[in-house]
């Protein structure tokens, strides 16, 4: 019986328990909760993962890579490909925004406000990087902080030479071990998926998409549009390769991404779907996608534009190119900063608004009026982020001769070890 299950392909497994777990909610929805653990511990042993992760594989890919100068050409083409995606994003959730007219009549009034932390300022976010103590980083999973302490690790096993070898052995075999463990989390996704399934649907019901139905239409229309043409254009004219193997091949992430509403907990999958179905080389991909996850936040980025204009429909701002120009930059700056977790988009509001006059009580109203039904507008929006770091690193290796292509271009996953 095991062998016949494990048989099936890990997205096949999931699609089933994201079915199994919408019906269950549908027709039992008392016993959600019942279930909820299920989810509840996929999660937490997804998360467990992720700050050793970031912190060993970017510092394993970084000495894999032992030539400074390719350091470095890596790290400027990989930063610049998350800038570029993020700000098509922006600009495609304004633009959703401004067509489908989704906040034009919106009842904010009667929502109930919803407290609201102090917004970050870019000072704040910059020094930020550095931590004062690395435990402390690894504890709180503060992911900019950690990446930077991973690029200082691997950057100095590098520049060491020869007496680092040895440690960039141990970072090696702790990144392939922590793989390994990914391999082994991954087999209980569909449990976990169904399980979060289950207790999204049941606790808000159809009417989530009622109450927000132009709101949800512009999220979807906003992300189909980011993961389907514009990574679709980039994977075509800047890495030259076809797009369609991409796609399928990429699906476990996908669901993953969807399922878990975090572009964080979906960084172990991503890695694995990299390496075995992309023919991604591992300097390329244990450098990217950890970055990936902090910095590249395409769905993020759309939903801060959209939902930046659609608070100023609702609350009648005139809308005028200096309001668009400040939304596309301050948004794209608040993508950058927003921590990989479910619904923390929401709360970078504040620091988008306050630049166009929004006060912060009116932000928080936004807040309360679209809070209730964000789970499945969050795992909407979080398909593109997973998307476009799987696109960058694909794009990245390509350039730098670690794709391939034999395993890109195959039906099948590869079966390297």
């Amino acid at each position: 019986m095991i062998r016949a299950w494990l048989a099936i392909p890990l997205w096949k497994r999931v699609i089933g328990g994201l079915v199994l777990g919408l019906i269950f909610a549908l027709v039992w929805p008392s016993a959600t909760p019942a279930v909820a653990f299920m989810g509840d511990l996929f999660v937490r042993a997804i998360r467990m993962l992720v700050a050793p992760i970031v912190l060993v594989t970017i510092a394993a890919g970084i000495t894999a890579l032992a030539d400074p100068k390719r350091l470095g050409r890596l790290g400027g083409r990989t930063i610049g490909l998350f800038a570029l995606t993020t700000a098509i994003a922006v600009s495609v959730g304004m633009a959703v925004a401004t067509l489908i007219g989704p906040g034009v009549g919106a009842p904010l009034g009667t929502a109930a406000p919803h407290a609201l932390g102090d917004p970050v300022t870019p000072y704040q976010q910059l020094i930020g990087i550095i931590p004062l103590n690395i435990v402390d980083a690894l504890a709180k999973g503060d992911m900019l902080a950690l990446i930077f302490v991973a690029i200082l690790l691997g950057v100095g096993t590098v520049v060491a030479g020869e007496p680092g070898k040895p440690f960039a052995a141990l970072l090696q075999s702790a990144s392939a071990v922590l793989l390994r463990i990914v391999g082994i989390v991954m087999e209980a996704t569909p449990f976990g998926v169904f399980a979060l399934i289950a207790n999204a649907v049941a606790a808000n019901g159809a009417a989530m998409f009622v109450h927000v139905g132009w709101l949800a239409l512009a999220v979807v229309l906003g992300s189909l549009i980011q993961t389907v043409v514009v990574h679709s254009l980039i994977l075509r004219f800047l890495a030259r390769l076809p797009v369609l193997p991409f796609f399928r091949k990429i699906i476990d992430a996908l669901v993953v991404a969807f399922s878990t509403a975090s572009s964080s907990a979906t960084l172990p999958v991503a890695m694995r779907v990299a390496e075995k179905n992309l023919g991604i080389g591992r300097p390329v991909f244990s450098t990217v996608l950890p970055l990936g996850a902090s910095i590249g936040k395409d769905g993020t980025a759309m939903y801060v534009g959209l939902l930046s204009i659609f608070a100023l429909q609702a609350f009648g701002t005139p809308m005028t190119p200096q309001v668009y120009a400040v939304v596309l930059l301050t948004g794209a700056l608040a993508a950058f900063g927003t921590a990989p977790v479910p619904s923390a988009s929401l709360f970078m509001l504040a620091a988008v608004l306050s630049a166009v006059g929004i006060a912060p009580e009116q932000t928080a109203l936004v807040v309360g009026f679209v809070l209730p039904f964000d789970r499945l507008l969050d795992m909407t929006r979080t398909v593109p982020s997973a998307s476009a770091n799987l696109t960058v690193a694909t794009t990245v290796a390509r350039w730098e001769g670690e794709l391939d292509e034999e395993v890109y271009r195959s039906g099948e996953p590869s079966s390297r070890t």
